[in-house]
């Protein structure tokens, strides 16, 4: 499923977090850079990260909080691209739950990460560059049902 869509996101090998050995390691989004930009916000915020949780199978991210006066603000890091998301609760599974971007996600850009918006996640896939998607890949994202950027990103396979 190639498209000719207008996001300009690509998939990359690796970005739904499903694949088997012979398709060789995937990149891992570097933890120490993450946690950096997750205090660098929360400084910025006057408040404290909260509990950080790393990546287990069968999820792709990693889960973490800013925590200012007001509430918990759920910020999701994938685990082998350098992808941001922020969701309003923690949960092992997303496809459309993801909110908009808080003031201070600046910090993770200048950390080096990638903020992906609420808007580019509910992107359906069919707008999305897919051609490095493997076909098992595939297999998975149809037999779940997943229907957007968000969801395939954003997942728990088991």
């Amino acid at each position: 499923m190639v498209n000719e869509g207008n996001t300009g996101f690509a998939l990359p090998r690796g970005a739904t977090g499903f694949l088997v050995p012979k398709d060789g390691p995937v990149p891992e989004t570097d933890l120490r850079a993450f946690r950096g930009a997750l205090h660098a916000a929360a400084r910025a915020v006057e408040g404290q990260v909260g509990e950080i949780q790393v990546q287990e199978y069968p999820l792709t991210f990693h889960t973490a909080s800013v925590v200012d006066r007001t509430r918990e603000h759920v910020v999701l890091c994938h685990a082998h691209h350098p992808w941001i998301a922020f969701a309003q609760e923690r949960r092992t599974w997303y496809a459309e739950e993801f909110v908009p971007l808080p003031s201070w996600s600046s910090h993770f850009t200048e950390a080096g990460f990638a903020v992906l918006s609420d808007e580019l996640l509910a992107t359906p896939l069919s707008d999305i560059d897919t051609s490095m998607l493997t076909r098992n890949e595939w297999r998975h994202i149809r037999s779940y049902g997943i229907t957007t950027l968000g969801g395939a990103l954003i997942n728990a396979w088991d």
